[in-house]
């Protein structure tokens, strides 16, 4: 009897050692995946969003502005804006803090409103000839001056067909937007080759569209550069005063309007004689007037009820006469009172 009743305790023994090992591992193995705290399970939210994709958890500054959002009025409020005030003390130069970044941008679209204008087109016709021996310096002068007027500018460059390549190299080279034109009528009268060479030019710019403000500009011209930002101002047509220099008087001559603030009063004329010469021709000197070039295709908008340029086929005679005739749309340039010189046309003799 003894002897039986031993094996049978060593067995009872055996099972309850192992229950109770099998009970402390299993208690054991899930209190390992339990949370410590709430901060970290906040954590592991943030961190696995609930998509399954991944994705970056956000910085601790996003974390703690989620705070007040997740957790329900268990916080300590004093404590959260004086940790977001350290935030702005630590990096005051960056423009990325969340609530301080987004007051700034607020106040700056509800107290200011911050428009953008375009600048307008300045369309630049210089005519050119292979007669002038001084051409292609003064070509590469007047590409250096447009090179420094802002954007957007074209530069027109209209000269007879030959077999010279000087024009179109010079032209390559230079870091100006330009059109090269070519024509190949022959003429002996240099006054009249300069206006067929504006004509062809105006005919390229109504035929394209190119709306801007034209100016007729000598390879001789020089300019202040706030003139090409005073003329972008030109509604209709625009005036200005021009100076004569000649390299070998010791004087200069003005000619161009005489103005009352904007508004044009008179004309300084290149001679007070009433030749036959002078009544043939124009009292304005073409380079001191410039025009919106949308008049060349629509004449009605401007006020006028027919295109006298399309039967003449003479748009420069047509601009000329315009300037004349449209007083009212003639406006000084600058607008402030058209007595500052901002164009010079310097005069060199040809050598013999």
């Amino acid at each position: 009897m003894g002897s039986s009743e031993r094996p049978k305790k060593k067995v009872h023994l055996w099972k309850k050692a192992t229950v109770h090992f099998l009970l402390c591992f299993i208690v054991g193995f899930f209190t390992g995946f339990a949370p410590t705290n709430k901060s970290s399970f906040s954590l592991t939210n943030n961190v696995i969003p609930s998509n399954g994709s991944q994705e970056i958890s956000p910085p601790p500054e996003k974390i703690l502005d989620r705070v007040p959002e997740q957790e329900s009025g268990n916080f300590d409020r004093s404590m959260l804006d004086e940790s977001l005030s350290m935030k702005v003390h630590q990096r005051p130069n960056m423009g990325s803090i969340e609530e301080e970044g987004k007051k700034v941008i607020l106040t700056k679209e509800k107290d200011e409103t911050v428009t953008l204008t375009p600048r307008r087109l300045v369309i630049i016709v210089t005519p050119t000839s292979d007669k002038d021996e001084l051409r292609g310096v003064f070509l590469r002068k007047m590409a250096n001056t447009l090179a420094l007027v802002p954007p957007p500018l074209l530069w027109v460059v209209v000269e007879s067909q030959s077999e010279s390549d000087e024009v179109s190299d010079i032209l390559r080279k230079t870091n100006v937007m330009y059109r090269h034109l070519v024509f190949k009528e022959n003429f002996t009268d240099v006054e009249v080759e300069m206006d067929h060479q504006r004509n062809v030019a105006l005919k390229h710019i109504e035929y394209h569209r190119l709306s801007g403000i034209v100016h007729f500009a000598s390879l001789y011209n020089v300019y202040d550069l706030s003139f090409f930002e005073e003329i972008r101002a030109i509604e209709v047509f625009g005036t200005w005063p021009m100076a004569f220099l000649s390299a070998n008087r010791q004087r200069v001559r003005i000619e161009g309007p005489v103005c009352d603030s904007s508004e044009v009063i008179g004309w300084h004329l290149k001679s007070l004689n009433n030749s036959a010469d002078d009544a043939t021709r124009s009292p304005v000197h073409i380079s001191t007037v410039g025009f919106n070039s949308s008049i060349l295709w629509d004449p009605e908008r401007w006020g006028r009820l027919s295109s006298a340029q399309h039967t003449s086929q003479n748009s420069i005679k047509f601009v000329k006469e315009e300037v004349l005739e449209e007083e009212t749309k003639l406006k000084g340039v600058p607008h402030d009172g058209c007595s500052k010189v901002m164009l010079w046309n310097l005069h060199i003799p040809k050598s013999n």
